[in-house]
């Protein structure tokens, strides 16, 4: 296994004959990342039409999201460990397939019950895509952070696109367009068994050493602590520009925009970093450019230089991501996809159903309170960094 700590040149990481088909790998399997987050983002962009459309209470709308966090948070890690001990190498495909067509006949069905249901089985494709397509692209990726950091940053612009796709239609044809969004899981699940690029290759991925369970509980708080302050400002970012910087609905968009466009830059700067300086170190120097930009997009004044805080701090909270995912993988070399269930899955799924807590905080301070808030989360992260080591020492 390549020293993690020590500089790594991601060419020598493959043999030369192999590194064109890696890559190629590597680039289906951050687009087939790309369509799958981008149903976790359509339901959110999607739930406030279910209450313009069918008259949904507040508290209708918030069960629709719990079914589909529900549906890919808790079995994530079953199913990862499903995939370590069994060839589960059509898990991936079936999985984006079936977040497609869950999400996509929601808006066709008129009973709450069912829409509940397609939502949570939509949330369960998510779920059945991450541990197999984690440890199916570890193996194309090899011991390259900036190849496992292009994975990554195809979910964050999957949930990117979901908005700017989903939005245009809505407003055009109602929920009912959600169906518009199933051929591209149909697909992606096609090509993906086609190549059979889901084919999980164990000693490929295995350093057949000891799974460290510790370091990496340290690490899936690290990254759930991450998710919160990422989820908190996504939710509350809009309403920091109007009703605290006073800006319009159309410039509060383009700050969300900003930042979401900054988490795909963190992610795969943050890959380039460890592969030059190591994986740990980058964890910690995330945690800690986060704070002061955070710092700077909560405290600067007027409608327009904050948008340049807006993607430094979605530059700075998304440096760690690929580089956790890695490092996961890396603690526990024998369960790969158990570690891609927790880090792509669980953990940062953890993130969004905290976020409601800090609308408790928005409710008594503002949005302008909850950004405070988020300021000092990062801290969190910072401290539990510094009981990490790299997987080789």
């Amino acid at each position: 296994m390549t020293e993690t700590g020590s500089r790594v040149n991601p060419a020598k990481v493959l043999a030369p004959d192999e590194q064109p088909s890696a890559w190629r790998r590597m680039r289906l399997w951050s687009a087939a990342h790309a369509v799958d987050d981008l149903y976790q983002g359509l339901v959110p962009a999607c739930v406030p039409y279910f209450v313009l459309d069918r008259h949904y209470s507040y508290v209708a709308a918030g069960g629709l999201t719990l079914a589909a966090t529900l549906g890919s948070s808790i079995p994530q890690p079953f199913i990862g460990v499903a995939v370590d001990r069994y060839r589960l190498d059509w898990l991936a495909g079936v999985g984006v397939t079936l977040a497609g067509i869950g999400l996509g006949l929601s808006g066709l069905v008129h009973s709450y019950v069912a829409v509940w249901l397609l939502l949570c089985a939509s949330g369960l494709g998510v779920a059945m895509f991450h541990p197999a397509a984690g440890k199916s692209a570890r193996v194309a990726a090899g011991e390259s952070a900036t190849a496992m950091s292009i994975f990554a940053a195809g979910g964050s612009v999957g949930f990117f696109l979901a908005p700017v796709l989903a939005t245009p239609a809505l407003i055009a044809m109602g929920v009912g367009a959600t169906a518009l969004f199933i051929p591209p899981a149909v697909l992606m699940g096609f090509l993906l068994y086609r190549n059979r690029l889901s084919r999980p290759a164990a000693r490929d991925v295995s350093d057949n050493g000891r799974d460290r369970w510790v370091p990496f509980l340290v690490l899936t708080c690290i990254e759930t602590v991450r998710s919160v302050a990422f989820f908190g400002a996504i939710t509350f970012i809009e309403l920091f520009w109007i009703r605290h910087l006073g800006a319009g609905r159309s410039l509060a968009g383009a700050a969300l925009a900003c930042f979401l466009v900054g988490g795909v830059l963190g992610t795969l700067l943050g890959g380039r970093i460890a592969d030059r300086v190591g994986m740990v170190r980058t964890v910690q120097f995330g945690a800690m450019v986060a704070v002061p930009a955070l710092v700077g997009l909560r405290f600067t004044p007027g409608e327009y230089p904050p948008l340049v805080l807006a993607v430094l701090a979605g530059i700075a909270l998304n440096i760690p991501f690929a580089v956790l995912v890695k490092l996961g993988q890396d603690y526990l070399p024998t369960r790969p996809g158990t570690a891609a269930g927790v880090t792509l899955g669980l953990a940062v799924s953890i993130g969004g159903l905290i976020a409601p807590v800090l609308g408790v905080a928005a409710e008594t301070w503002g949005p302008e309170g909850v950004f405070t808030i988020i300021c000092l989360i990062p801290l969190v992260a910072l401290v539990l960094g510094v009981f990490l080591t790299e997987p080789g020492k």
